[in-house]
């Protein structure tokens, strides 16, 4: 398994599907080692979710998205929120991926927890937003927030991602 580099991931941005789509600028967007991906929107949770040992006994848990300032910022107080990606992502066979938080939203007390894609998955993604800085988080629309690593498998996974969140966040002709 490798991690593939800015000139792997430049290649195929031109894939059909592109491996990242919705881009606001891939000279900036485009890292080293990954590609960052900006905050669409953000949710706070409304009430409890469930997950039980099948996946007919989970219940997410309700959220409500939150409204921009007319200066297009979120003033966030310290706690969990759930944030829809802009960027689409679409994985061939050969490529997982998974994400981390910019260090500058660190060096904030702000932290993003997500979980892996796998090959095949093709959608918007949603990652969990930790605002831990008790004085809290302004956040702009469109931010860079996480950065996506990608790697490759050492051979093409013969079973794709199909489950309940493929197509996530497209519209109906996208999917």
């Amino acid at each position: 398994m490798g991690v593939l580099s800015s000139q792997q991931i430049h290649a195929l941005l031109d894939a059909d599907p592109p491996l990242v789509g919705g881009l606001a600028d891939v000279d900036v967007q485009l890292q080293p080692n990954g590609f960052d991906l900006r905050v669409e929107s953000v949710a706070a949770f409304a009430d409890g979710g469930q997950v039980g040992a099948s996946d007919a006994e989970r219940r997410l848990a309700p959220t409500h998205d939150l409204e921009w300032s007319a200066d297009g910022y979120l003033d966030l107080a310290p706690g969990i929120y759930l944030a829809r990606l802009a960027e689409t992502v679409a994985l061939p066979a050969g490529v997982m991926a998974l994400a981390k938080p910019r260090s500058s939203l660190l060096r904030c007390g702000v932290a993003v927890h997500n979980a892996v894609w796998d090959a095949g998955y093709a959608g918007r993604s949603q990652v969990q937003l930790a605002v831990y800085n008790p004085a809290g988080f302004r956040l702009g629309r469109g931010a860079r927030i996480v950065q996506m690593v990608f790697m490759t498998l050492e051979e093409a996974s013969e079973r794709l991602y199909a489950g309940r969140y493929q197509g996530e966040g497209l519209a109906e002709g996208q999917r």
